[in-house]
C-alpha cells in the first residue's frame, strides 16, 4: 500500500461524521475542530473530554449506536475499530455516500489512512508509516514537537502579514522568490527563539525593506 498525502480544506461546509467515544474518537474530533470542521459524533456514551465539548456545542452528539442511513451526505467518516459486521457496515454505507473513510487499525475497511499530525499555527507535518509500524509515527510526531517550538508560529504569522506587501512592492517574481529565500535562510527563526523579537523584525527590514516589514504585527505574543 502506499499512501498519497494530501492536506483537506473547508471542512467547515463540510458533513464529518465520527463514530466512537472513547480516547480515540477525542483525538479524531480534536483534529476535525483544530480545523473548524463540522462534525456530528455517534456513540452511546462519550469520555469526559468529548462530552465536554458536546455540552459545549462544539459538535453533533447522536447519543446511540450507529444505524445505517447515519452517513447520508457525509463527506468525511472515521469510526473507532469495533465488531467486523459493523466496520465492514459502515465501509459499504461511506462508499455508497462516496465518502472518505477509515475505521481506526482496520484497513480492510479504509479508503484512505491519517498519519500522526503535529501542528505549530501554520505549519502542519503528517507522517505516515504506510501502516507498517504507526508507533513510530508516534515518536518522529514527538521528536518534532521538540524541534519545532513556537517561534515557528510566530514567523510564519510574520510571513503571512508580508505577502500583499511583498507582492505590491515587488512585483518580478524572481526578485520576490529570492528575498522570500533569503528571509526562510536567515537567523530570524533562531533569534525568535531566543525571545529577540526586535532584532528579528530588524532583520526582515533588512532584507524586504522597511516598508514592507511595517506589515507586521510585531507586538503579537508567540502563541
Amino acid at each position: 500500500m502506499k499512501p498519497y498525502p494530501i492536506y483537506l480544506i473547508g471542512l467547515e461546509n463540510r458533513h464529518c461524521v465520527v463514530i466512537g467515544g472513547g480516547h480515540e474518537a477525542e483525538g479524531k474530533v480534536r483534529g476535525l475542530l483544530d480545523c473548524e470542521a463540522t462534525v456530528t459524533v455517534i456513540s452511546p456514551t462519550l469520555n469526559e473530554q468529548l462530552r465536554t465539548w458536546a455540552e459545549e456545542g462544539r459538535f453533533t452528539w447522536l447519543e446511540r449506536e450507529y444505524r445505517r442511513g447515519d452517513l447520508h451526505g457525509a463527506f468525511l467518516v472515521i469510526a473507532e475499530r469495533a465488531l467486523p459486521t459493523r466496520n465492514s457496515a459502515i465501509f459499504e454505507e461511506a462508499e455508497e455516500e462516496k465518502a472518505l473513510v477509515n475505521v481506526m487499525d482496520d484497513v480492510e475497511h479504509c479508503n484512505f489512512v491519517a498519519g500522526s499530525v503535529m501542528r505549530q499555527g501554520k505549519l502542519v507535518f503528517s507522517i505516515s508509516t504506510s501502516g507498517a509500524a504507526p508507533a513510530l509515527s508516534v515518536r518522529l510526531r514527538q521528536r518534532m514537537e521538540q524541534e519545532f517550538g513556537p517561534e515557528y508560529v510566530q514567523f510564519l504569522n510574520w510571513m503571512q502579514a508580508l505577502r500583499e506587501p511583498m507582492a505590491r512592492t515587488y512585483p518580478s517574481f524572481a526578485e520576490r522568490r529570492e528575498r522570500w529565500y533569503r528571509l526562510v535562510d536567515s537567523d530570524i527563526l533562531l533569534l525568535l527563539r531566543d525571545g529577540l523579537i526586535e532584532a528579528a523584525y530588524g532583520r526582515v527590514g533588512s532584507i524586504v525593506g522597511p516598508e514592507v516589514a511595517a506589515a507586521i504585527p510585531i507586538e503579537a505574543p508567540v502563541v
